[in-house]
């Protein structure tokens, strides 16, 4: 399901920019949407779950403008959404849980209900969980739990906001294959600040920081924003002052620094080639320098 975003503008009170004329297409299958805290991303999701309004621009998902009520809800009947804060009933079971969620999107048969949550359940990998209270659940399971209900009714668009924000490294790679198995012939926007999320799921991304669009299209040509930018350095005295240093790793009696700047950070440097972290951060600093403010 293609989205189409024209001149898209958000700009809530107090004069205060969150989304700066935005022109983006994203096409069907997984897509991340990759920026800082403050960036623009939860608005822009929020804007096209229908949840608000922008201040101007146009939104089109699967030839649906969503200014309009009927393009509204069409695009309603097929979307699902995980909000980065899931509120969740603790004293439900995941069960009675995804229930009561299937009941409020007009599921209203009772063996029908029950057929897709026991599917559900096992999509997710809950189904031995499935009659225990939430409030014993871990976070990731209750991540789990809410990509479940954000697919109960099979949707063509699923996005995710932040999901695996404060989840171990274990729980993260699950998630991380699950939204990626979810992809197929469905739209998936994982918007994340993480960008080894982005790195291990997404071929096309998009990044945004403080509300402008700053890079769009595939992971390699942003790792190619660092080429010839990245360096090591391994040495038992200071830290190079030169650049950026992106890790520092204890070697031996020394430190191997690896760095990011435009020339040698020191005469020992040795050139290393880049990743999308690398090809981020080199975005993330090429803007600062253009946009300071």
């Amino acid at each position: 399901m293609r989205i189409e975003l024209t001149d898209l503008t958000k700009t809530y009170k107090g004069n205060v920019h969150a989304l700066r004329g935005l022109n983006l297409d994203i096409p069907t299958g997984m897509y991340g949407l990759l920026g800082s805290n403050g960036a623009g991303k939860t608005t822009l999701m929020r804007i096209l779950v229908g949840l608000i309004k922008p201040t101007s621009g146009t939104v089109r998902i699967g030839g649906h403008d969503i200014a309009s009520g009927e393009g509204k809800l069409a695009v309603q009947r097929t979307l699902g959404y995980l909000p980065q804060n899931l509120g969740v009933y603790p004293d439900l079971t995941a069960r009675r849980f995804l229930d009561y969620i299937a009941l409020l999107k007009g599921l209203d048969s009772r063996t029908e209900r029950r057929r897709r949550i026991n599917e559900l359940l096992e999509v997710v990998a809950l189904t031995e969980e499935a009659d225990r209270k939430l409030k014993g659940f871990s976070g990731g399971m209750v991540q789990r739990v809410g990509i479940a209900q954000a697919l109960l009714t099979d949707p063509r668009l699923l996005v995710v906001d932040e999901p695996t924000t404060g989840l171990d490294p274990e729980e993260r790679i699950r998630f991380r294959n699950l939204l990626s198995q979810l992809a197929g012939d469905r739209t998936v926007l994982l918007s994340t600040h993480i960008v080894d999320d982005v790195a291990q799921t997404c071929r096309s991304l998009a990044v945004l920081a403080k509300g402008r669009l700053v890079f769009h299209g595939d992971v390699g040509a942003l790792v190619s924003r660092a080429a010839h930018q990245v360096w090591t350095v391994t040495t038992s005295g200071p830290a190079p002052t030169w650049g950026r240093v992106v890790s520092a790793l204890p070697e031996g009696t020394g430190v191997r620094y690896r760095v990011i700047a435009a020339s040698p950070p020191d005469p020992t440097a040795r050139p290393t080639d880049p990743g999308l972290e690398d090809g981020y951060l080199a975005l993330m600093e090429s803007d600062r320098l253009t946009h300071p403010v």
